[in-house]
């Protein structure tokens, strides 16, 4: 890997982003497990034959920096197109002149396509074509899951690749090439250093970008020195919130958390959009309440799973802002279900006791009996089968190994729907009480 990133040819105006984007592989920073020697995207390189290929991966990890690079590696023609600004037209413009490169200097060209989730089913399917005879090397670069964003007979043409979020250490690399290259009047706090490291958060241009905020700052006060106090007043607005990976991330979504927990809906509504507010990710918050629903109401309320589960993926149907208000909606839900624990201390309790316990076989009469001999042998002969039982049960009936403790982890609660599945467990360990009597 070189020392330094080396500038593109670009205005001295540009972003630090821009100015200092690699120009060789080997000034990447990040993707090892595809650049590194003989790792997937390493050998495509290397080969010099272009395949049509989709990146997948978060923000500032590098997608357009290689497709960039692919483009020189195999001396194609690069045109950029962002789905978000494009349309047919401007497809068959690339196209156009795609067959013009071809004609005049016999050179291939490199279509990206960034965010191309966004393009619909008929965008997609104007340039298909064209990646079929060869005209076109496809690079379309995403933050969304291709397999449901992208059109499946584009994605059965392309390679997809899953790039990575940049570790702490790398964004330190990158920290400290910047900071060398275009912050040499500037010194930093090891504190200011993580701060700044912790913020980008795995984004290589959020930390290019903040860089450059930082720069302006120090400029505008005249110091030389970065400290964190300086880091706050410059970048007051987005660090009162939250570093994700800090400290006061979890202790937010602890709060949030514990207000649903405690059944206050209007606190845990302050917390999901204080997260919201702060750059978290909506799914993410989602996936906690998936946990919530089932770690602190469960069976008391079995709605609150579906209703948890339904919001993100209206989410993942809508987007934001939109999808944002059934995540809210299933936060308030949540907060005013009647909770329990009881499934949550159960399967603890289960897993426990079969962690420390030894493998106990079994029983005969619960075994399954496919074959003859495995009737003869008597598996599943005394087995009773419950439909055709009183009340559908069959009272008295072991399910454990035998020799196996009594054991009652589910213990449910008076509250919700667990208040009926206590009477109904009574009920019927009531019927196995009058069975082991007679």
């Amino acid at each position: 890997m070189s020392d330094l990133l080396t500038p593109l040819q670009a205005s001295p105006h540009a972003p630090l982003a821009e100015l200092l984007r690699p120009r060789t592989l080997g000034e990447v920073i990040g993707q090892a497990h595809l650049l590194g020697p003989g790792k997937p995207l390493r050998l495509a390189f290397e080969s010099h034959q272009p395949h049509s290929m989709i990146l997948w991966g978060p923000p500032g990890v590098g997608k357009t920096t290689l497709a960039r690079l692919m483009a020189d590696a195999f001396d194609a023609e690069f045109i950029a197109l962002s789905a978000v600004f494009s349309g047919v037209k401007d497809i068959r413009e690339a196209v156009a002149q795609a067959q013009l490169t071809l004609a005049r200097s016999g050179r291939r060209t490199l279509l990206f396509v960034d965010e191309v989730h966004r393009f619909n089913k008929a965008q997609q399917d104007a340039f298909l074509p064209y990646v079929e005879q060869g005209l076109l090397t496809f690079v379309g670069a995403t933050t969304e899951n291709p397999s449901f964003e992208v059109n499946s007979a584009l994605l059965s043409r392309a390679s997809v690749y899953v790039l990575k979020s940049l570790s702490a250490e790398e964004l330190g690399l990158l920290f400290h090439r910047v900071r060398d290259r275009a912050l040499a009047q500037l010194s930093f706090d090891e504190d200011a250093r993580d701060r700044l490291i912790g913020y980008a958060d795995g984004d290589a241009r959020r930390l290019l970008n903040v860089l450059e905020q930082i720069k302006t700052a120090a400029a505008t006060a005249a110091v030389t020195r970065v400290d964190t106090a300086l880091i706050e007043s410059a970048l007051a607005a987005d660090l009162r919130r939250f570093d994700k990976g800090g400290d006061a991330f979890y202790d937010q979504i602890s709060a949030l958390h514990k207000s649903v927990r405690g059944s206050d809906p209007d606190a845990s509504l302050y917390w999901f959009v204080r997260m919201l507010d702060g750059g978290a990710d909506p799914l993410y918050l989602g996936r906690r309440m998936v946990r919530m629903a089932t770690e602190d109401i469960g069976l008391a309320d079995p709605r609150a799973l579906d209703l948890a589960l339904n919001a993100c993926a209206t989410f993942e149907r809508l987007g934001s802002p939109e999808g944002e208000l059934a995540l809210a909606e299933a936060i308030i839900y949540l907060a005013c279900a009647a909770k329990s624990n009881a499934v949550y201390s159960a399967y603890n309790a289960a897993r426990a006791f079969v962690a420390r316990d030894s493998s106990r076989p079994v029983p005969e009469h619960l075994r399954n009996a496919p074959t003859k001999l495995m009737k003869e042998l008597g598996f599943g002969r005394e087995y009773r089968y419950a439909h055709q039982e009183p009340e559908a049960y069959a009272a008295g009936e072991n399910y454990f190994p035998d020799g196996m403790p009594v054991v009652e982890w589910y213990q449910p609660t008076p509250r919700g729907l667990e208040a009926r599945i206590a009477e109904k467990l009574a009920h019927l360990r009531e019927l196995d009480r009058k069975a082991k009597v007679k």
